[in-house]
């Protein structure tokens, strides 16, 4: 795992105490549920569900997938989608570069696809918007976990969903254009980061 980022996730596991304890309470449900599927060795997928899928949900995709390789937490796969196609926001991939993700674009002009990578021994994930219907979405053992508040009550059952967690973030967009934009992204990216490192932290016995 690069030096920034891992040097960013190890502040993060000194912060859990941060975390309110009703969202704890939601986040334990997500961990449990991961938990059950890790011990039996079962593979389960984690859908990150936004409306726009542009910024948190991507956000929740390249955080799970960095925290289960922090802790070494195999046979998840982690994925995020909309309940509309836009593309993955620009200023929320700044947030996760800055937190040290590099991050390619394959060039194109409408809703670009980008490899994340966080390590040089694990390939990226691949990054671009789409609905919770697109053909790479897996169809079973898939938890769904809602980011915002307006996909959570607009979006109808997922096919294939062991589980529906709601975790809405406040989004950064409301800062688009103004001085505290980057600050706010920033912020919401390392939120998220911390609530994913939180859920992955006590899955696998410690030792």
């Amino acid at each position: 795992m690069y030096t920034t980022l891992k040097n960013y996730l190890e502040s993060l596991t000194h912060e859990f105490h941060l975390i309110d304890s009703n969202r704890k309470e939601q986040l334990s449900l997500l961990k449990d549920h991961i938990a059950q599927y890790v011990a039996a060795q079962d593979p389960l997928h984690l859908l990150y569900v936004c409306t726009h899928n542009s910024r948190r949900s991507h956000m929740g995709q390249v955080w799970s997938a960095i925290a289960a390789s922090y802790y070494g937490v195999k046979g998840i796969s982690t994925h995020s989608a909309g309940t509309e196609v836009t593309a993955f926001n620009p200023n929320a991939i700044k947030a996760l570069r800055d937190a040290g993700c590099m991050i390619q674009s394959d060039g194109a002009t409408h809703n670009p696809k980008y490899s994340v990578y966080f390590s040089d021994s694990e390939p990226p994930l691949i990054c671009f918007s789409k609905t919770y219907e697109h053909e790479s979405i897996p169809k079973e053992h898939l938890c769904a976990v809602m980011t915002c508040t307006e996909a959570d009550g607009n979006c109808p059952m997922i096919p294939g969903t062991t589980l529906r967690v709601s975790t809405p973030y406040r989004d950064p967009k409301e800062f688009d254009g103004t001085p505290q934009q980057e600050a706010s992204y920033a912020g919401r990216c390392r939120q998220i980061a911390l609530e994913c490192m939180f859920v992955f932290s006590s899955i696998l016995p410690q030792s």
